[in-house]
């Protein structure tokens, strides 16, 4: 089976319902209004629909959704090891929603995106919705039904589509923009072939700033260099003692005595580590003041330099340190532009783009024309039992303008009676027709879908009497295979089922809640004789009850 358990806290009118599922045909029925479609509604927000704060109960501060699958299918295992997340022998989605309008999703207790909730209910949930029927109006719908039933993958469509549509507009802009295409060119080349005398490096103006810096002062650090070396040394004359030796005098007045103070001994060792440090710094003064000269030519050089920087960063209004950034700029601009010329190069891309999305379109357009009259009459054997004896579906291929979708319009037709032209579905009439078309066309698909449940919510409304049977008949059918959920008004149907879920509603002080029980033999019987006959069971209600029960257990003739 797939859907094991449901568990609900405080969902609109839900304070708290915790429900065990089973395999094969599952009704969920109950009075208007009293909820049937919440568990669907719940399912739908825990799969990652938009999260709401309307689903919370009123004076509640969030609401809870969780719900136990089996694991189901190896592409299911698949696609969980693939998103890192961990495959048990069951799988346990949980979502909530609080006051805040804050949402938060689990998989397997591994925090998920409602992205990610939704792809993993593409894999568990077929729901098919009470105005299914609408989405039969709309090409992209219609294309879609055809393309799953096809097994056509048309997504890369899309993609071959948009580049081939790129490669038309970057050649038709070049056919256009010849005569200005050369004279962008040859601006760029002058400008580049300016700038490029300086050829500037990323970087290299904090350098030349530095250097330049450094040799404008070269006589006062000559100057400070050596004043600095006679503070340490004394000057040459021996007139003045530097500092080195005064710190000597200093070590050796202490080391005289150290024996006798321990504390003297640490005092000489810091001496003795000023005296290695100051010799040190002598020492690098007296190897600068070897090398060190002020350079006239180089310094002059070096003015001429940073005068090129600042006459180009003025002419293009840029600041010197973005002259590298906006040489390179032109340079790519050129290389575009020397792209965007080549007529050939660009004709032969459109060229190829478009071979590949033909080919691509022709093999979906295939495709599609093979399934279409399997679809058409697979739905037309499905009317048949609805209350549309005679009738017939027809799926139409029209070639179409080539577009992100491929090159073929489709479009559903149907006659509800003998002898009729088909016509488009948007313009049958009846309303109920619609209904049964759609449901029609659920049936056929849903025995196609990999997903383990199949949920119908009320896609029975607008038929009754022997269609009502037929369809409570055909979901019985599916459930042979795959567990199906049903929410329903019709008895007819809910008589066919395996499982009796009954929605009700309580009214207390507190306010208003939603329950849901699991109606055994004779409190079928009741539900059933209140779908047939409202509030007032009478013993031919009952009796009927009884009768649609034992008829619907039976197999179909």
């Amino acid at each position: 089976m797939a859907l094991r358990r449901i568990a609900l806290t405080d969902f609109v009118i839900v304070q708290s319902l915790d429900l065990d599922l089973h395999t094969g045909f599952t009704v969920l029925t109950g009075e208007t209004g009293a909820g049937k479609s919440i568990l669907i509604d719940a399912l739908q927000l825990l799969l990652g629909a938009r999260a709401d704060t309307g689903v919370i109960r009123e004076g509640a501060q969030r609401t809870d959704i969780s719900a136990e699958f089996d694991p189901g299918a190896p592409a299911l295992a698949a696609w969980l090891d693939e998103a890192g997340f961990p495959c048990d022998d069951t799988l346990l989605l949980r979502r909530t929603v609080d006051v805040q309008g804050k949402s938060r999703a689990w998989i397997n207790g591994t925090p998920a995106t409602a992205a990610q909730m939704r792809a993993v209910g593409d894999h568990l949930l077929d729901i098919h919705g009470q105005h299914a029927w609408q989405s039969l109006t709309r090409p992209d719908a219609v294309r879609g039904l055809l393309d799953a039933y096809a097994g056509a993958q048309a997504q890369p469509l899309a993609a071959l589509w948009a580049s081939w549509r790129d490669a038309q507009q970057a050649l038709a802009q070049a056919r256009a923009a010849q005569d200005t295409l050369q004279q962008e060119r040859e601006r760029l080349q002058w400008q580049i072939g300016e700038v490029d005398k300086l050829a500037p490096r990323e970087g290299e103006w904090d350098e030349l700033n530095a250097e330049h810096a450094r040799l404008s002062n070269a006589q006062a650090l000559l100057d400070n260099a050596l004043a600095a070396l006679a503070a340490l040394q004394g000057d040459d004359a021996g007139s003045a003692q530097g500092a080195l030796g005064t710190l000597a005098q200093a070590q050796h007045l202490l080391q005289d005595y150290e024996h006798v103070d321990a504390s003297f001994r640490a005092m000489n060792e810091v001496l003795t580590s000023c005296i290695a440090q100051a010799g040190d710094v002598a020492h690098s003064l007296q190897g600068y003041l070897r090398h060190a000269e002020p350079d006239p030519d180089q310094l002059q050089q070096l003015d001429e330099r940073v005068s090129q920087w600042m006459q180009l960063a003025r002419r293009y209004k840029r600041t010197p340190p973005e002259l590298p950034a906006l040489l390179q700029g032109w340079q790519d601009t050129l290389q575009r532009l020397d792209s965007a010329a080549d007529l050939a190069a660009l004709q032969a891309a459109e060229q190829t783009h478009a071979a590949a999305y033909h080919k691509a379109a022709r093999a979906v357009s295939q495709q599609r024309a093979k399934a279409a009259p399997q679809l058409a009459q697979a739905i037309t054997r499905a009317m048949q039992g609805l209350g549309m004896t005679g009738g017939r579906f027809e799926v139409q291929l029209d070639k179409a303008e080539p577009g992100p979708h491929g090159i073929d319009q489709v479009s559903f037709l149907v006659c509800s009676h003998p002898g009729m032209t088909p016509r488009p579905v948007a313009k049958v009439a009846s309303g109920g027709e619609l209904s049964r078309i759609a449901l029609a066309i659920s049936v056929t698909t849903s025995e196609l879908g990999e997903a383990p449940t199949l949920i119908f919510d009320e896609v029975d409304s607008g038929v009754g009497g022997a269609v009502a049977e037929t369809v409570g008949r055909l979901m019985q059918q599916l459930g042979r295979a795959r567990q199906v959920l049903a929410v329903t008004h019709l008895p007819q149907v809910a008589a066919c089922a395996d499982h009796h879920l009954v929605v009700s509603k309580h009214r207390h002080a507190a306010g208003t809640t939603s329950g849901v029980t699991v109606a055994d033999a004779e409190q079928r019987v009741a539900e059933v004789a209140r779908m047939l006959g409202g509030e007032r069971l009478s013993p031919t209600t009952l009796a009927h009850a009884r009768e649609m029960l034992q008829g619907a257990a039976a197999p179909a003739a």
